[in-house]
């Protein structure tokens, strides 16, 4: 869940400044979505034993880690117009992962029940 509340500030930052030097921010952004992709993909190993389809989590980690990297080999000329991207980008993909973390957490808390019941 931490990570979609970063994810959704990442992209509420990006909206509310688009102005503030466009190639920190894409480098900042860059770097977020590769720390991203690395968690997710490390999250996916720790969970196929856990859950089925663990291998869209990582692969979902890999297009993170493959973004980041693009945005910093070729942050070109339209930084600020991708910045807007960026922010969409993160705010949805912070939202979805709240919605996985809340998703989780009933499953955890259906499990507690199954235990002390």
């Amino acid at each position: 869940m931490l990570e979609g509340v970063l994810g959704i500030a990442a992209g509420i930052i990006t909206f509310l400044w688009p102005g503030l030097t466009a190639i920190g921010l894409l480098f900042i952004i860059a770097a977020w979505a590769i720390v991203t992709g690395i968690l997710e993909i490390v999250a996916a190993i720790r969970l196929r034993r856990e859950i089925t389809g663990e291998w869209l989590l990582a692969l979902g980690g890999a297009a993170s880690v493959v973004f980041g990297l693009l945005l910093f080999f070729f942050p070109g000329a339209g930084a600020l117009a991708l910045a807007w991207l960026i922010g969409a980008y993160a705010l949805l993909f912070g939202v979805l992962l709240i919605a996985l973390g809340f998703r989780l957490r009933g499953r955890q808390e259906r499990q507690d029940g199954l235990v002390t019941a």
